[in-house]
């Protein structure tokens, strides 16, 4: 690796961007969403899958409009630290890439699971080990040679990854049982926290969008374009998917594997393999967002003093954070091979939604710092949006449970520490 400070090259067109934002949100959460859904809030899920949808797109109209006043890397690191200064941003940046270190392991978790259904040698340790090593050191490797390379993996998967759910909606519409999506009395309140913080899980990843700015050629204008094509795009799928699933198989509450079960239930056992195929290649997928963007939060806080200085080298061929991807590598490595996939993805719901808050508060110093920005994205209501999406994201935080809240209260305080030690 080289001292070498070279920049970046901007190499990352709009269409490979709308493709990497997708791949960032439709990971594994897609396929486990309709039944978990279900089981909490019965026939309303279909509804809450398309509020959850809207209500998401207040915290990305948030993302989308920060995104248009910059073109560095950093995403809600750099607009918190533009912000409300070098503190709460280091933090907000800190949180950030423990979202992404906790979700790469989570992934690679996941990803031996998908695999297991049909290949029995990746449930055991054996393979899991192996599925887990082999996927980080792949993803590592593409993303060290390129953004190039990795921008072109991410919308390879998007394609691939969508082909089983648009299948999934067009065949299985035809064998919907409307009676089961009717409106069926008032839905159990009882589970709606925790339904809440699920459906975050499966609509969250936008978020990293805006990190990789430096190695886009236009971000100012791409990001913003992205990030809502992403939202539009997300919420009609998962609301139809939603809907198939609750109407094609009954007992959805209980399937553990609901989109596989669902497909083979209406159309057999072919399309039950692709849906579970397209379940590993999903989170495959993501994973490979998660080694792009993870390591570009930590090349900015380097850049700016925190942790290593080699955290902040670019490789002079590749023109890459190399240091940074694979440090992020190993660090996940040791965390996917030391936890499950539950543990893993409880871990970084709250620290997600530490950064949502942070960048709609930051988002409502910038709108007036940046007001007379040319070409900058003008959201309606001026103030409104972000309000209202700061509050969506306090209201969410006060649904986690108190052992996600102390996890967090103690990242911060490790945050903090590593702060004071700014070379």
């Amino acid at each position: 690796m080289s001292e070498s400070t070279s920049t970046f090259k901007r190499v990352v067109t709009r269409w490979q961007l709308v493709g990497l934002a997708i791949n960032d949100v439709v990971g594994s959460g897609i396929y486990l969403l309709p039944a978990a859904a279900a089981a909490l809030l019965g026939w309303a899920s279909l509804w809450a899958v398309l509020v959850a949808g809207l209500a998401v797109g207040l915290l990305v109209l948030c993302y989308a409009q920060a995104s248009s006043y910059f073109d560095q890397p950093g995403g809600s690191y750099l607009y918190a630290r533009e912000a409300f200064g070098s503190f709460i941003g280091f933090e907000c940046g800190w949180m950030t890439w423990l979202t992404r270190i906790a979700s790469a392991a989570a992934l690679s978790n996941g990803l031996a699971l998908a695999f297991a259904h049909f290949w029995p040698f990746a449930g055991t340790m054996p393979g899991k080990v192996l599925i887990i090593v082999l996927s980080l050191a792949a993803l590592t490797w593409i993303n060290v040679i390129g953004v190039k390379a990795a921008a072109k993996t991410g919308v390879a998967f998007v394609l691939v990854k969508l082909l089983p759910l648009v299948a999934f909606i067009m065949i299985g519409l035809f064998y919907v049982d409307w009676a089961a999506v009717e409106v069926d009395g008032l839905p159990s309140l009882d589970g709606l926290g925790e339904a809440a913080l699920l459906l975050l899980f499966a609509y969250a990843g936008f978020e990293n969008t805006p990190a990789a700015a430096g190695e886009y050629k236009n971000p100012q204008r791409d990001v913003p374009f992205a990030l809502i094509a992403m939202i539009v795009s997300i919420t009609l799928i998962y609301t139809l998917v939603q809907l198939v699933a609750l109407g094609t198989l009954p007992g959805l509450a209980e399937s553990g594997s609901p989109l596989a079960e669902a497909a083979g239930s209406f159309a057999g056992n072919w399309a039950a393999l692709l849906l579970t195929v397209g379940a590993a290649i999903s989170i495959m997928g993501t994973n490979n967002n998660t080694m792009l963007f993870g390591p570009r939060y930590v090349y900015a806080l380097s850049v700016d003093g925190f942790g290593p200085q080699a955290l902040s080298r670019v490789h002079p061929r590749f023109r890459t954070p190399a240091v940074a991807i694979v440090t992020q590598g190993a660090i996940a490595l040791a965390l996917a091979l030391s936890g499950t996939f539950v543990q893993l993805a409880l871990l970084s719901i709250v620290a997600r939604l530490t950064t949502y808050f942070t960048t709609t508060g930051a988002l409502l110093i910038l709108q007036r710092r940046y007001a007379d920005k040319p070409d900058a994205l003008k959201l309606p209501g001026g103030a409104l949006i972000p309000v209202l999406a700061l509050l969506l994201s306090l209201g969410l935080l006060a649904s986690a449970t108190w052992q996600n809240l102390l996890a967090a209260a103690a990242a911060l305080v490790v945050g903090a520490v590593i702060y004071l030690f700014r070379r």
